[in-house]
């Protein structure tokens, strides 16, 4: 499909540019997946306690563990996640919830439960997510902290469990913070895999700091980490906010070269580039090149950049697109279908 071109005024040869481009195009065909578990055994259901409904679920662990968390009955906690975990249940976001700031001081008591429970997936799955909890909070000492009783534990302590902290560090573009994360990573003879590097990539191309992303991208081609939908994305997002258009687009044709579907929000980064710099055309050119290949998406590129034209004022470009979108039979939301009936259908434009 032949790509719209970007407008060339918004192109320089900056030589960190340069550098972007340079990395993001050269071919990353070797795709290595990171380790989102660690290898477990899930024992077989014991008997059914007074504390756990008939039909067991998520939801009615999540509810009687963060009960018992608020009441401090640990001893409850204790054998509702080692119940949950024999009974074939994961921990969840909610598990920990009944942790906050105003009452983080119960972590010594939850570390201590924890390093009792069943060894493999009961044990590890509940440190990483209270690690994520914690992490969520931005309590980052806590989740060190937590992840260092690992370490002189002997917890199977792995990427994973370093992941949700790397996040919330980069999230807040506390680079430094997230690199000595890295560091700590390093001397517990953990490699630092493609999603850690990743969050720190994606973290620089929000901010602009194309450098440190160049540098970044050159790790994980130097680490032979290969590039996965996330890495894609990332630079996507960095040439975007650089407002190199052109380069973001040549990162898409590479990933459908490559056979890595983009990402919606992928889409959605160009989508408001074009937007930024008032190119509707491209825009409008641009989301129409991808039609026909996923309904979703379609619904997703079509809706966003109806909406937005919307919110613009672009009162006639939208009532084409959504008029495009009826006869392409796309799912619109409340609002677009409210702007279908009022000014698309009242028009005589269906």
């Amino acid at each position: 499909v032949q790509q719209p071109e970007s407008p060339s005024h918004i192109i320089d040869n900056s030589p960190l540019i340069k550098t972007l481009e340079m990395l993001a195009l050269r071919k990353l065909s070797t795709l290595k997946s990171s380790r989102f578990l660690s290898s477990f055994a899930i024992q077989n259901p014991i008997c059914s306690s007074s504390t756990i409904p008939e039909v067991p679920s998520c939801t009615n662990y999540d509810e009687r563990i963060n009960k018992a968390g608020r009441e401090g009955d640990f001893t409850t906690v204790h054998h509702l996640l080692n119940k949950r975990a024999r009974d074939g249940f994961f921990n969840t976001n909610n598990t920990f919830k009944f942790i906050s700031t105003n009452n983080v001081c119960i972590l010594d008591d939850l570390l201590e439960i924890i390093a009792r429970l069943d060894s493999g997936f009961p044990r590890k799955s509940s440190y990483d997510c209270l690690i994520a909890r914690l992490s969520k909070m931005h309590s980052i000492s806590e989740a060190m902290r937590v992840a260092k009783a690992m370490v002189s534990k002997g917890h199977e302590v792995n990427n994973v469990t370093f992941h949700p902290i790397v996040n919330a560090l980069t999230k807040k573009e506390e680079f430094e913070e997230a690199w000595q994360v890295v560091a700590v990573m390093k001397s517990c003879g953990i490699s630092p895999d493609l999603t850690t590097y990743n969050f720190l990539l994606t973290g620089y191309c929000f901010a602009g700091n194309v450098a440190s992303a160049a540098g970044v991208l050159a790790k994980i081609e130097e680490e032979e980490l290969g590039a996965d939908t996330r890495t894609y994305d990332a630079l996507v997002l960095g040439a975007c906010r650089a407002g190199k258009l052109d380069a973001a687009l040549a990162v898409v044709r590479r990933m459908l070269d490559d056979g890595v579907p983009p990402l919606y929000c992928t889409h959605a980064h160009i989508i408001g580039a074009f937007l930024k710099y008032n190119y509707y055309e491209q825009a409008v050119e641009f989301v129409r090149s991808y039609a026909g290949r996923d309904v979703k998406l379609d619904a997703e590129n079509f809706g966003i950049l109806a909406t937005r034209l919307i919110t613009r004022s672009k009162l006639e470009e939208a009532k084409k697109l959504v008029k495009e979108m009826s006869e392409r039979r796309l799912v619109m939301g409340p609002r677009l279908k409210d702007f279908y009936e009022l000014y698309v259908r009242s028009d005589g434009l269906r």
